[in-house]
């Protein structure tokens, strides 16, 4: 994890993170900011809470003498998953913890924020090799808040989804939901050919910029024939594989695809609403509430399992992430691969997107030592990779190599698809 020096721009980088986790929840209710509405999910004020309670844990508590921590209580309450560090509070019970109110976790926040200021100038008068460790989990600190960012949205609109009243969270179509819409890439699929042979992926050593543990080591990969499609699949599209029979149809769907698809009752994405399959679709929730279905706009909010039901449908499959990277970091496809390579932030509906492979470690992985070790590492079991950004990722956030992962069953985030398929 390559980091810069402490300099008032990294001063000012880590203002503008800290303030802008609360701008998000500035125009939500008191009420909103408890919600909680599945187990997966965890409340905005929770994830306040939680990454604040990181940079107080893994920086300010060993790192910066004289700094006074919080109730020891709240690190109960506020660690997430750091078995190392100690006990937690159950993840389905976040929305009951009424207390610690908000304006406490805003004091804390302030108090936090000024433990670090004052623990980055101190290091900004140090020049020795002790700085470096202590600027990499700063930096950490700070992926990690965008990821809770990130997080937050998605979590808010599964609760608000789930209310019969279908609340705004941002009016208008203000907010978020401004970066969401139909897909930039004019005309009809186009099938590119990926890089094959022997390629490389993974952060390079020395690429310089941050990346998390397991988007290293670099390693080689082979890669037979392949093409790659020009843009994400489409509502229009979708709802095609919907009135062919999709969600009735066991051929196309692997077993415990299918067994989720019957248990939890899926007629369509988790957000779609409408009359449902005889009549059609013709809206979608969203954090701008309800809105109208797009046709050309990128389908989102797909299980795993969807995706690949789709993707047989169609006669294609979804691309393995080292074919998805190999073209992202392809210079010569950039020009006509809309959507890939560092451009992947910028067009086609801004979804992350499925790809057929497991979340694996790269061969020479080694998690961080001690707690931080925990951060991704642990997870390497039961999910698949997203690869790309979505457009909710906080700016300059995603990059060709970044390794997003969720179980196979999950929907409620901004996921989507690409299709690949085997050369001819």
């Amino acid at each position: 994890m390559a980091t810069a020096a402490p300099t008032e721009a990294l001063l000012e980088r880590l203002g503008s993170t800290r303030r802008r986790s609360e701008e998000m929840v500035a125009g939500l209710e008191p009420e909103d900011l408890g919600l909680q509405g599945m187990a997966d999910a965890s409340p905005p004020k929770w994830h306040l809470g939680h990454t604040t309670w990181f940079f107080e844990t893994f920086l300010l508590r060993p790192h910066l003498p004289g700094y006074t921590p919080a109730d020891s209580r709240w690190g109960y309450l506020f660690n997430s998953y750091y078995d190392a560090i100690g006990a937690r509070h159950p993840r389905p019970e976040r929305g009951l913890l009424s207390r610690p109110v908000i304006a406490e976790v805003i004091a804390w926040r302030r108090r936090v924020d000024a433990g670090l200021t004052a623990l980055l100038e101190r290091l900004g008068k140090e020049s020795g090799p002790e700085a470096e460790p202590l600027l990499e989990l700063l930096e950490l600190g700070l992926q990690h808040e965008q990821q809770h960012q990130e997080l937050l949205l998605m979590d808010l609109l599964d609760g608000f989804s789930r209310n019969p009243l279908e609340p705004a969270a941002w009016a208008g179509g203000a907010g978020p939901e401004a970066g969401y819409g139909p897909s930039q890439v004019a005309g009809p699929l186009r099938w590119l050919a990926g890089p094959a042979g022997l390629v490389e992926i993974g952060h390079p050593a020395n690429g310089g910029g941050f990346h998390f543990d397991n988007e290293a080591p670099r390693h080689r990969v082979w890669l037979e024939p392949y093409a790659i499609a020009n843009r994400l699949v489409r509502n229009g599209d979708y709802a095609t594989f919907i009135a062919d029979g999709g969600y009735q149809r066991p051929e196309l769907w692997l077993s415990e695809g299918w067994a989720a698809a019957l248990a939890e009752g899926w007629q369509a994405p988790r957000y779609w609403r409408g009359s449902g399959p005889a009549s059609g679709w013709e809206w979608e929730f969203s954090l701008a509430g309800r809105r109208p279905l797009h046709p050309e706009a990128p389908v989102r909010h797909l299980s795993w399992f969807e995706a690949d039901a789709y993707a047989r449908w169609a006669g294609a499959r979804l691309p393995s992430e080292a074919e998805w990277e190999a073209v992202a970091c392809a210079e010569e496809l950039q020009a006509g691969a809309d959507g890939c390579g560092e451009r992947i932030a910028e067009v086609d509906g801004l979804l992350w997107q499925w790809t057929a492979s497991p979340y694996r470690p790269y061969p020479g992985f080694q998690p961080a030592a001690g707690a931080v070790g925990e951060y991704n590492g642990k997870f390497m079991s039961s999910q698949m990779v997203l690869r790309g950004g979505s457009f909710l990722t906080p700016a300059q956030h995603a990059r060709p190599t970044y390794r997003n992962f969720f179980p196979p069953g999950n929907r409620w985030m901004a996921s989507g698809l690409r299709l690949a398929r085997d050369a001819s």
